[in-house]
């Protein structure tokens, strides 16, 4: 796993927060996700969609989506005042929607530093490419 740092951005806090993140969505555990993300969130999904935070915690709570496999491949992180920016590749399994998938993808996220921490104020996922058998 690859971080870029940015003056003196503390990028460990951020990574560790992705590390937590990839942990909950793993286990579909909706309380830390939901501690995670702000109620403001903004997510474009890999269909192109916009999503809230209640969808997003619905996927997981309802078992529409089911993660088996997630690997950081690169996590990239930058600062901007009290706002991070992270770019990561992930090795990803699982199903959605009943429909198994499998390959990598790319996440940007944004978090932003508020009086409760930091928290996902906004992301996208797009595909990458298949995974080689």
């Amino acid at each position: 796993m690859r971080l870029t740092r940015n003056g003196n951005f503390m990028h460990s806090d951020i990574a560790q927060l992705e590390e937590r993140l990839r942990t909950a969505m793993l286990t579909s555990d909706v309380s830390k996700l939901d501690a995670l993300i702000d109620d403001r969130l903004c997510f474009i999904g890999p269909d192109g969609g916009l999503y809230s935070k209640a969808d997003d915690l619905e996927l997981y709570r309802s078992g529409a989506q089911r993660l088996t496999r997630i690997n950081f491949e690169d996590v990239l992180v930058e600062q901007h005042g009290s706002t991070a920016i992270t770019v990561v590749l992930a090795n990803l399994a699982g199903t959605l929607r009943g429909e198994a998938f499998e390959g990598r993808f790319r996440y940007t996220r944004t978090w932003v530093r508020g009086d409760l921490g930091w928290k996902i104020v906004s992301g996208s996922v797009c595909g990458v490419g298949a995974l080689s058998p």
